[in-house]
């Protein structure tokens, strides 16, 4: 069974740090792009950042270039999203998505983790 399972959310004070984790099981995600999602209440889905699991090449949203950066650990199956100098307009449900390289089909989901920033 394949699995994407986010932890690491929680409630910060603007302007500190979290890292919120992805932890991949089930297949082989050589050939996959791994991507963070974020979500608020009444909001469309917004893209944060993406990394390709072959060759580590990263995009990240303008939003938040400079502040988040996303890596991966290959002996642990899992990606990372490192948030520093964090806003309240960071506050949503991030969720973890992977998509086969070269399309724009997400196969599988996380379940998402809650980031609250408080002012």
């Amino acid at each position: 069974q394949v699995q994407l399972v986010e932890s690491g959310g929680g409630l910060v004070q603007a302007g500190g740090s979290l890292r919120l984790s992805c932890a991949a099981s089930g297949r082989t995600f050589s050939s996959y792009v791994m991507v963070w999602f974020r979500q608020t209440p009444g909001k469309e889905r917004e893209f944060v950042a993406s990394i390709t699991w072959s060759d580590s090449s990263t995009v990240v949203a303008n939003s938040v270039k400079g502040r988040f950066t996303i890596s991966k650990d290959n002996a642990k199956n899992t990606i990372y999203l490192q948030m520093n100098s964090l806003k309240p307009e960071d506050t949503a449900v991030y969720y973890c998505a992977a998509r086969p390289s070269g399309w724009f089909r997400y196969d599988y989901w996380g379940q998402g983790t809650q980031v609250t920033i408080s002012s």
